[in-house]
């Protein structure tokens, strides 16, 4: 049983390897991970880190383990660092499958040292610590302890402690070099216990394209390697990064209507005049964010259009007032404005969100993914 792909996720997999080039020379750092968690930013992960790999990451970056098993059954072999655990994870698939693990905490460390007995191996971590963003990190007050006992563990040979990390708030330069002090002091603390691990990384994609200081000898970058800017401020292009994905469908539907004809649920729009409706077969039952309703730009037949109305689950329709448009016109909603398309940071403006969230939410839906490239 076949049918027509008409809701469609082009990703340009030779755009993500140029990308990861291009964040490599800006950061002029050793190793550049890049994130693939969450699909990817809904980019599909396995293509993606193919791609990454390419373009010459040295590392790639999952939240979770079952994301990281992900790409070891798809026979990537790269270094892969995953950094958030369930409260009871025993993590001896990771450790077997030679997943790098983040840890947190005595207790973490404790449990990756015996997966790594059970397994008759030495696992990898890198230590997590929290320099302000107070999420998932080991907070200093807790460094001396967690510190000990890594340093103890990686003396005895039964963890390889390689690498240390922290996330970075992205609210300001001055926030964020304040966290690098604080940063810096763990370094200064761990290499006191003993340490001195091998990879150092703060930087996320915002600090790897702005913040040099920050660099270290690594840095992880999500949302770049993907040609999205990592704030609502700026834009890939001033970094020569190129969006990667471009999402397109077909109109399914055309009918002409009178002045004064509500359109979709709510009438949030009503026609001021007769005028043309085009159905376009999205919705947020396919990662379309609702909060767009009657602002997201859809580029139709060389013009852009917002959604008249109310996104519904399935569908939206657009206001072409006395265009000439047709069932199976070309529709794309976002892509690459180089090529005149409506940008991701377009529709994350129009629904009072960014851009991380508008790719993400494809997660999960009908949408088909096309992969053109050769990365």
């Amino acid at each position: 049983m076949s049918h027509t792909p008409f809701r469609i996720a082009k990703v340009n997999t030779d755009a993500i390897a140029g990308n990861v080039k291009r964040i490599r020379e800006i950061a002029g750092v050793d190793d550049v991970l890049i994130v693939v968690k969450a699909n990817a930013y809904g980019h599909g992960m396995v293509p993606a880190a193919k791609a990454a790999l390419a373009g010459g990451a040295t590392w790639l970056g999952t939240a979770d383990i079952a994301e990281a098993l992900t790409l070891r059954e798809a026979g990537i072999t790269a270094p892969v660092l995953c950094w958030i655990h369930a409260p009871d994870e025993t993590f001896d698939e990771a450790v077997a499958a030679d997943i790098t693990l983040g840890a947190v905490s005595v207790a973490q460390l404790n449990a990756i040292t015996a997966a790594g007995h059970r397994n008759k191996t030495t696992p990898r971590v890198h230590l997590k610590l929290d320099t302000g963003l107070s999420r998932n990190g080991a907070s200093p007050e807790q460094w001396a302890d967690f510190m000990r006992t890594a340093a103890e563990l990686h003396a005895s040979g039964d963890l390889d402690v390689e690498g240390v990390m922290s996330h970075l708030s992205n609210t300001s330069d001055a926030d964020d070099l304040e966290q690098l002090k604080v940063f810096t002091v763990g370094l200064s603390e761990l290499k006191d216990a003993g340490l001195e691990p091998k990879f150092v990384h703060l930087a996320a994609s915002l600090a790897a394209l702005t913040l040099p200081e920050t660099r270290f000898n690594m840095v992880r970058s999500g949302i770049a390697a993907y040609g999205i800017a990592p704030t609502e401020e700026l834009r890939p292009e001033q970094f020569g990064l190129t969006p990667a994905m471009t999402l397109e469908t077909r109109v399914v539907a055309v009918r002409r209507v009178p002045e004064n004809t509500g359109v979709s649920y709510g009438y949030l729009h009503r026609t001021a005049h007769e005028t043309t409706l085009a159905l376009i077969p999205l919705g947020y039952g396919d990662g379309i964010n609702r909060d767009a309703s009657m602002n997201g730009p859809v580029l139709l037949n060389g013009e852009t259009y917002p959604v008249a109305g109310r996104i519904a689950m399935d569908q939206f329709l657009v206001n072409v007032g006395d265009d000439p448009v047709a069932v199976g016109d070309h529709v794309v909603l976002f892509g690459d404005p180089a090529q005149g398309h409506p940008s991701v940071h377009d529709w994350a403006a129009a629904a009072n969100s960014i851009a991380y969230e508008i790719v993400t939410r494809l997660i999960g839906t009908r949408l088909e993914y096309e992969y053109v490239g050769n990365a």
